[in-house]
């Protein structure tokens, strides 16, 4: 594996050269970055640093941000993503391609597609695969053609026996869809086509994202042979105020059953999700709603917002995310990308920038209001055995709890908190409304009631450095419950050019029926946390200076005035992903 990847990397280098100009996931162009010293080190030199994971995925070097295209074939997962092969920012994008068997381990491949017509000389940027009738996989992506215009291309493969379709062939007819005089697009947003899906009327559809000033939306484009493309007279749909819509994502979710759908299902037990990455803002938001096929509408359901306002996949750091039907197992699977918080100057020393997340099972919540995220089972092989484990712990008011015998650096945390009185929480306030603003508003160490309590990680001894993800339980005049989830990086590294922003979400959870749980995937340098058991999720970015490798320790936690029982934690060290 190793051999190989350093093969690809020699690869890479023989094609594309050394170059490296800086530019940002904004797609905003800096005129230069040469780094010099990245061209006499090996990609081992990029290897073994504290703030590089072990088990998310991440290719040794370089610059990586949208995933593309993911889906199974023949038993084999693909991941394909948006990389530079000439430096650790942002530019002379490809798709890079990795396979793997269980979603967790991966094995590299080639870039699958790279400039190579007039309709990408400028770039292949994102979209997605779709399986078309006889398991035959094709690719719709992004390029931009020699004006700079943003184009839809398509690519098959080379060979459908072979299960790691490691070769693949662009049609001499791209672009297959292109602004023009008459349609009137946004030559400059016009991008990220969705998996295309199938009508009762045997028409295909995709969504394409674009704008016009503020108003964002999802052009239609139609088609009976997957080749000839007619735009719809209408947008799937709009909003305004919303900006450009990127990597837009459009699926069934059932109302009945935890299972996955394929792209094209329809029926009385379905509800349909509209995902939008919003470029002005880096975060990816969603509303659940209702599809029409004979009129191609989307509606969201009534109360669900489109933008800032509304339902988000995570709270944190990720973006540009894409779901997949994975056949074999019945399930939606979600990837997303998580994006720095150094410098652009950090990420060019380091010699590399963005990871992606662990892919997610996604599937809509007994409520029907909002989806519910889970790490794909799959990563509990990299458990070591047996856990660290705590039962029945009351944390009094102002304790700290280390959890010792586990590698706080690279672990998997589940913690259960007991609540059986909400008398002394405080009072929710009616315009505490944006649940970021009020985690940045009452911090870690500001002391309330119920809460904050939750687990401290990637801290130091001396508590200079940690990053804290916790509760903090509110009660209304009516005495119900709010419950809101916040991963506060403010003290997460003494290094002040860090973005160390905190952020928060709130969860749908009554404590005083149901525990409150939260697990936290801690891996160098990224802590991924899934509230209410997934019904929120806030992801970070992190950097500590000391508190690194086997300086690292993890807390559990109670800065509340009133004491909080674990009812159960259980905390995993993780071994080390094969991701060559």
């Amino acid at each position: 594996m190793a051999k190989f990847s350093l093969c690809l990397l020699l690869l890479f280098t023989v094609l594309f050269g050394h170059g490296i100009v800086e530019l940002e996931a904004t797609h905003h162009i800096y005129s230069r970055l040469q780094t010099p010293q990245n061209e006499t080190k090996t990609p081992w030199d990029y290897r073994f640093q504290p703030y590089r994971t072990g088990y998310h995925f991440q290719p040794p070097w370089h610059w990586i941000n949208d995933p593309n295209g993911p889906m199974i074939y023949k038993g084999i997962y693909h991941l394909f993503y948006q990389y530079n092969p000439k430096g650790a920012v942002w530019g002379n994008i490809v798709w890079a391609h990795s396979t793997s068997r269980d979603l967790i381990n991966w094995f590299p491949h080639p870039p699958t597609i790279f400039p190579s017509q007039k309709s990408d000389v400028n770039g292949c940027w994102s979209g997605s695969a779709t399986i078309l009738p006889g398991e035959k996989p094709v690719i719709l992506y992004t390029g931009i053609d020699p004006d700079k215009k943003q184009v839809q291309n398509i690519a098959y493969p080379k060979d459908l026996s072979d299960p790691y379709l490691k070769e693949w062939v662009k049609s001499d007819k791209n672009p297959l869809m292109a602004p023009d005089n008459v349609n009137n697009i946004n030559a400059s947003s016009f991008r990220d086509p969705t998996t295309a899906w199938q009508g009762p009327d045997n028409i295909w559809r995709v969504a394409i994202g674009s704008k016009i000033n503020d108003l964002g939306f999802a052009i239609l484009y139609k088609s009976k042979d997957f080749l000839n493309w007619v735009k719809a007279k209408r947008p799937l749909h709009a909003a305004r105020h919303t900006g450009m819509w990127e990597c837009v994502d459009f699926y069934p979710v059932a109302t009945n059953s935890h299972c996955g759908l394929d792209t094209s299902t329809l029926g009385p037990n379905v509800k349909h999700v509209l995902k939008i990455s919003l470029d002005d803002t880096k975060h990816d938001y969603y509303t659940i709603g209702s599809y029409n096929y004979t009129t191609d509408k989307y509606t969201p359901d009534k109360g669900l917002i489109d933008g800032d306002a509304g339902l988000k996949y995570d709270y944190g750091k990720f973006y540009a995310s894409k779901t997949f039907f994975d056949s074999a197992k019945n399930r939606r699977i979600l990837w997303g990308w998580i994006n720095e918080s150094q410098s652009v100057a950090d990420d060019i020393k380091k010699g590399w920038a963005g990871v992606q997340a662990i892919p997610r099972n996604i599937y809509l919540d007994g409520s029907g209001k909002q989806l519910v995220q889970w790490p794909v089972s799959e990563l509990e092989q990299l458990r070591s055995s047996p856990p660290v484990n705590v039962f029945d712990k009351r944390l009094e008011a102002g304790e700290l709890h280390e959890v010792t015998g586990v590698t706080a650096v690279q672990a998997d945390v589940e913690i259960t908190f007991e609540i059986t009185d909400i008398s002394k929480a405080e009072e929710y306030r009616p315009r505490w409304t944006h649940a970021q603003w009020l985690c940045n508003t009452k911090n870690a160490s500001v002391r309330g009631g119920l809460g904050p309590f939750g687990l401290r990680v990637l801290a130091s001894s001396d508590s200079q450095e940690y990053t804290s993800v916790f509760f903090r339980v509110f009660k209304k005049a009516d005495n119900k419950p709010v419950v809101l989830m916040c991963s506060d990086q403010s003290r997460s590294s003494l290094n002040e050019d860090n973005d160390k922003t905190t952020y928060g979400a709130f969860v749908d959870v009554d404590p005083i029926k149901e525990k409150l749980s939260l697990r936290s995937l801690i891996d160098h340098s990224i802590v991924e946390s899934f509230g209410g058991s997934g019904r929120a999720c806030i992801t970070a970015r992190v950097y500590p200076i000391t508190a690194i490798e086997d300086k690292a320790r993890l807390y559990a936690f109670n800065n509340a005035t009133e004491a909080v029982t674990i009812s159960t934690l259980s905390a995993w060290s993780m071994k080390k992903a094969q991701i060559s």
